[in-house]
């Protein structure tokens, strides 16, 4: 069986690190001066490093990997974890803590605008591994869905492969890390990270006792923040694309259900730019039909039939991309594999008719039938397979999306508790005041993290999710959680996007850099960045002075009150009509520059 060692002795030397695991006779030896990695056999760290070298020893939980910045290379460990559950009787676990080692012993080498771009290299590198949630295992390969691990199973050469081998590369958030250690002697050393969320819950209903746990995997193309990742790219991979599995475990039995969720698969982009709500461009310079059959031959290989539940609204900004996406399909798929079928959200549950959801999952009802689930009995014979997925969207792929993908997954697990025995013929989930708690409010949590991994925020319309309604609070709440993005769209973003890109190697640190070549991280503002805000600062203040500090109003104090209302109004409407400006764009790898777009 793979596994992967877990508490392991860390020691430092000033020319090499030294990984012990615990109660093995075996130390892993990294060179901090050539970078060599080597294995030693039958021996312990005691009897490897040197009498009288001066070492530091501290424990760790696994090793993430390495990467380079402005410095040099920094060692990627994992110090802390918070245990999770089981599935299928092996054990998950939460990333709560890491460190970054330097493998050299100082900075002397860099100037001070070098070790300032290293210190936000760095920083760059902590983000991504703050961003909640990265879940692993030691024993269990989280990346794969339980029918995919059935069906290699059978394969020798796959379980002789360590877990990062074998793992699927689409959702393992550390492979560009790993690079240095995926070779066959090492891979009981590599510790693959997926991002996204994991609920693992023990529930009792009617007696029978069972495990429901739900994994959500978000994909590594394409990856970053909102505003900075949309649409498609040449290879088919699309923004904000991830795998949701839901699977019931009794006695012995394991049942999985799994959908999909991704951006609308078009060349499209919506740039921040100070507007609340920018417009979506898309791109017809660029040859839709090709990437989009790539996305949907790669989508019917892996899950099989696809039915393209499309929750964006059929008016106003989102009108044209709806046609543009309900046009590409009929071009490029095969009816046989491939539906389309749209649900304008917002037009039919307006005035907080959510009860009318249930009219899509009524038109869904006989395709889910027709996809079922996959199910192993203990003996490891199938019962059943998923033949299809639900992949869904909405301009985000967050809150609406959320919403209908709790709904599939409630009625799929209403099949599989009465058709396990757990749930007697015509019980329904509502009726088991626990368990329909438990349901609504790891949904929510999902829909939460998955949100914030993208948008920056919790998610909206929560509130029906946990409570089956939708309520005032959770509106106000949902009105802050937009404002929230909004400052973080236009103001923060650029940086998640160059943390996403360094960390995934979609841009790697070059020697010399900030020195015999460029750096990125230095970059130079146009005249409005600094000339507009001072001037509205300015602008702001004159008016309060002018309208609070008179003891009584005469001629020239409107006037004054009138003129620096004026540079009020024409400040701000220069911000907001050069608001691409003001933005923070990302310096790594910049978006390319809009050729021909149009509004949508």
């Amino acid at each position: 069986m793979a596994f992967i060692h877990d508490d392991m002795n860390f020691y430092t030397t000033p020319d090499k690190f030294y990984v012990e695991p615990n109660g093995k006779s075996e130390v892993l030896v990294i060179d901090r001066i050539s970078h060599d990695v080597s294995l030693m056999q039958g021996k312990t760290a005691m009897q490897i490093v040197p009498p009288g070298t001066s070492q530091t020893l501290r424990k760790v939980c696994g090793i993430l990997g390495v990467i380079r910045v402005t410095g040099g290379q920094y060692l990627v460990v994992a110090t802390h974890r918070v245990f999770v559950g089981y599935v299928n009787q092996e054990v998950v676990w939460r990333l709560a803590g890491f460190d970054l080692v330097a493998y050299h012993n100082s900075l002397t080498h860099l100037n001070e605008a070098q070790k300032a771009q290293n210190d936000t290299y760095l920083d760059m590198v902590r983000h991504v591994l703050d961003t909640p949630s990265f879940y692993f295992s030691y024993t269990y390969d989280l990346s794969h869905t339980q029918q995919r691990l059935h069906a290699n199973s059978t394969s020798k050469e796959f379980k002789e492969l360590g877990l990062a081998e074998r793992a699927d590369e689409r959702f393992v958030f550390n492979r560009h890390l790993l690079k240095s250690f995926l070779r066959s002697e090492l891979r009981q050393y590599c510790l693959p990270l997926i991002l996204g969320f994991v609920s693992i819950h023990q529930v009792n209903v009617n007696g029978h006792y069972f495990s429901w746990i739900l994994i959500s995997r978000r994909s590594i193309e394409r990856a970053g923040p909102r505003l900075f990742s949309r649409g498609i790219d040449n290879e088919g991979h699309v923004s904000n694309y991830v795998e949701t599995e839901q699977i019931v475990e009794y006695d012995g039995d394991r049942v999985s259900f799994v959908q999909t969720r991704g951006s609308i698969p078009l060349f499209w982009r919506q740039d921040p730019n100070l507007k609340y709500k920018p417009k979506p461009k898309i791109d017809y310079s660029k040859d839709h039909q090709t990437a989009c059959q790539r996305h949907f031959n790669q989508q019917v290989s892996l899950y099989g039939k696809q039915v393209l539940v499309n929750l964006i609204d059929h008016r106003g900004s989102e009108e044209a991309l709806e046609k543009a996406y309900r046009s590409i399909v009929a071009e490029t798929t095969n009816e046989q594999n491939v539906r389309y079928e749209a649900f304008d959200f917002h037009t039919e549950c307006r005035k907080m008719r959510w009860d009318r959801l249930n009219i899509l999952i009524d038109r869904l009802a006989h395709e889910q039938d027709q996809f079922g689930v996959f199910h192993i009995r203990k003996d490891s014979v199938v019962l059943s397979s998923q033949t299809g997925v639900f992949r869904t969207n909405c301009i985000d792929c967050l809150d609406r999306t959320n919403v209908v993908q709790s709904m599939l997954a409630r009625r799929s697990l209403q099949n599989t508790l009465t058709k396990l025995g757990i749930l007697v013929m015509g019980q329904r989930i509502e009726n088991t005041f626990t368990f329909e708690n438990l349901f609504r409010n790891v949904w929510a949590d999902n829909a939460d993290l998955i949100s914030t991994q993208y948008s920056g925020t919790g998610a909206l319309k929560t509130d029906f999710t946990r409570t089956g309604k939708r309520t005032i609070l959770g509106a106000l709440r949902d009105g802050l959680n937009s404002m929230t993005r909004y400052y973080k769209n236009n103001f923060i973003d650029g940086f998640r996007q160059d943390s996403f890109d360094l960390f995934l190697g979609h841009y790697v640190v070059g020697e010399g850099e900030g020195l015999t070549t460029p750096s990125p991280l230095v970059s130079q503002k146009g005249w409005k960045y600094g000339t507009f805000p001072a001037v509205l600062l300015v602008a702001v203040a004159m008016f309060f002075a002018s309208s609070v500090l008179p003891h009584e109003y005469n001629t020239e104090n409107l006037l004054f009150l009138l003129f620096w209302g004026s540079m009020v109004g024409v400040t701000g409407y220069g911000i907001i009509k050069n608001g691409i400006e003001f933005v923070d764009w990302p310096k790594l790898v910049p978006p390319p520059k809009e050729t021909g777009p149009k509004n949508l």
